[in-house]
């Protein structure tokens, strides 16, 4: 069984979308490689093309256009995709993937070439504020917020200048520890 994460990103708009194909309509993409385009019926966006610009593997090494076929390689990189530069003019041995998507490939990067009738996202349809609030709803779940909490008091709560006055309060008491430590041995 194929399953592969679809990451769709409009160009135009700058966003990105996920879908998750299921082993049927997965195959299609197996031998693709990147550069290769895609019509957008085998995902079920009739109208869409779509170009396959990279991806990963499922233990999450990036897949290069430089490196052909479908296993795993230790390459000599000096730029480019699967390397975070630390020092200029450094070069550095990494494992990446091949260019060429398999079974073992767990998400594939798609970029809109033609655009089709129907939208990709939900995001579409929904409103400006609905948005905001749903992020907002996230951003507080992740942070351990109730929901019986106002946003008012989460927003006080980021902004507090606690930790700064804590600081302050603790330089302050060494200073006039100080102050003291000298006093006595001046007596």
């Amino acid at each position: 069984m194929v399953d592969f994460k679809l990451v769709i990103s409009d160009p135009k708009t700058g966003k990105s979308y996920q879908r998750e194909i299921k082993d049927p309509n997965s195959r299609k993409f197996l031998g693709l490689k990147i550069n290769d385009s895609i019509k957008g019926e085998s995902i079920d966006l009739t109208g869409y093309e779509f170009l396959v610009t990279g991806g990963s593997d499922n233990c999450g090494f990036p897949m290069r256009k430089d490196v052909t076929g479908t296993g795993r390689k230790r390459i000599l990189i000096v730029k480019g995709v699967g390397l975070r530069k630390t020092k200029k003019g450094m070069r550095y041995r990494k494992a990446v993937c091949g260019n060429t998507i398999h079974s073992k490939i767990s998400q594939i990067n798609l970029k809109i070439v033609k655009e089709g009738r129907e939208k990709l996202g939900k995001e579409e349809e929904m409103s400006e504020t609905q948005r905001v609030s749903e992020h907002t709803q996230k951003h507080r779940n992740s942070k351990g917020i109730s929901s019986s909490q106002n946003s008012e008091n989460f927003v006080e709560s980021k902004i507090s200048d606690k930790p700064k006055e804590e600081k302050e309060a603790k330089t302050k008491e060494k200073k006039k520890t100080e102050e003291k430590k000298e006093k006595e041995v001046k007596e």
